[in-house]
């Protein structure tokens, strides 16, 4: 069983580390070795380096028994056996030899950027990578300019992309030759994140960008539309048959459908208020003509509402079920008799519980809470003042009627701006 003492690391950071043989040190992390067998790579094996002419040795990951950013420990026996003094496997890529430092390019061959590092991943006794680093940040601590990296970049200035969406590279890339290439399949595409998706959109030409699009699943098309710039945002739904993009803003929270419609001209805005539902059009039409501050326009009923008897595991197992489809996922709102709120659980609160724990202990019973006829500005004081990512709505009996989350309130707040 490997120990490691961090969650994850990068590839520069911990090459060059003491490798050891129990206690007696016998060289230094030259390379990892991953073989794409997966969704993402697995660590198959590790290169150490060895002084005074000694070859290197190429140790499989099952002979670890420990790892971290400061040292590397192997079981191999009592001594190095001469069997370990061979080169990688046939299939194995080695990141530093062949990935750091070359060049990423698109489904097109043009070059994006360069590989300047590689994010590790530790799960379930595995090291996996996880993401090709292509930022300033880790061109500079690689240089050994950690000072400057400090100075000129922050951390969250760090630009990555999963290895979800780079090419198979066996046979492409050697030591000094080879780039490393980006995909954007159909297969894909339902796994990209929709910030991800909304940046490649941003980056296509409008051919590629509508035809992208046209790929995606309802939900996923409607989450990614959120993300996208305005100009795209608008390209997009006027390159749309009408009935599909009326599918995609029934999707949306009211919220979301004011903004979206918002920037349309306004004979395209209308006919889509014509095609969605009448009761989500009747909210989209107050919000836009901002007749009406009340935040219980803007709310959404699709959040995670359980009883106090619920355990915790089971809610942990049904998650993904539960969660699916819903615009408030951070939060399971607690409700009693006739839907009174009584409580809500922080997702958080429901990891670090013990599986046989009830709902009703776990939850937090003084909830801040708005009614239907706070005004915008009331909402979002509440939200800068509790830095909450979800509020719930509830009436004079505390029966829960929606949420507003704080994505929604950031947009509203920007559309009156």
């Amino acid at each position: 069983m490997v120990s490691v003492l961090e969650a994850d690391f990068f590839l520069s950071e911990i090459l060059g580390r003491g490798v050891f043989l129990r206690q007696q040190r016998i060289g230094r992390l030259g390379d990892l070795g991953i073989i794409e067998t997966g969704r993402l790579p697995a660590v198959s094996h590790l290169i150490v380096k060895r002084p005074y002419g000694y070859p290197a040795l190429t140790v499989p990951w099952d002979k670890v028994l420990m790892i971290s950013n400061t040292e590397v420990v192997l079981d191999l026996g009592s001594e190095v056996s001469a069997a370990y003094e061979r080169p990688p496997p046939d299939g194995v890529v080695l990141l530093h030899d062949h990935i750091l430092d070359k060049k990423i390019l698109d489904m097109d061959d043009h070059e994006v950027e360069v590989a300047y590092d590689v994010r590790l991943v530790f799960q379930s006794g595995t090291l996996y990578a996880s993401e090709v680093d292509f930022s300033h940040y880790r061109a500079l601590r690689r240089l050994g300019l950690r000072w400057l990296a400090r100075m000129l970049t922050r951390r969250s200035d760090e630009a990555r992309v999963s290895w979800l969406y780079v090419q198979p590279l066996h046979g492409t890339v050697d030591s000094f030759t080879g780039n490393v290439k980006l995909k954007v399949s159909k297969q894909a595409l339902a796994d990209i994140h929709p910030v991800d998706l909304a940046d490649i959109l941003e980056e296509l030409d409008r051919p590629q960008r509508v035809a992208l699009f046209n790929e995606l699943e309802p939900e996923q098309a409607t989450e990614t539309l959120e993300e996208v710039e305005p100009r795209v945002q608008r390209e997009l739904i006027g390159a749309l048959p009408r009935d599909r993009a009326a599918r995609l803003v029934n999707e949306m929270t009211p919220a979301q459908a004011a903004d979206l419609l918002a920037i349309l001209p306004k004979t395209e805005a209308d006919q889509l208020l014509t095609l969605i539902d009448r009761d989500t059009s009747t909210f989209v039409e107050q919000i836009i003509s901002e007749h009406d501050e009340q935040i219980g326009h803007y709310a959404t009923r699709n959040l995670i509402e359980l009883p106090v008897t619920a355990r915790a595991g089971d809610v942990l197992r049904d998650y993904r079920e539960l969660a699916k489809s819903k615009d408030v996922t951070m939060y399971v709102y607690v409700t009693g008799a006739g839907e009174v709120l009584r409580g809500v659980v922080d997702l958080r609160e429901l990891l670090a519980a013990e599986p046989g724990q009830q709902l009703g202990e776990l939850m937090t019973e003084h909830v801040i809470s708005l009614r239907p006829e706070a005004s915008v500005g009331d909402a979002a004081e509440l939200f800068e003042r509790y830095d909450f990512r979800a509020l719930p709505i509830v009436d004079a009996g505390e029966r829960l009627i929606g949420a507003i989350s704080s994505r929604d309130m950031r947009s509203i707040k920007s559309r009156r701006r």
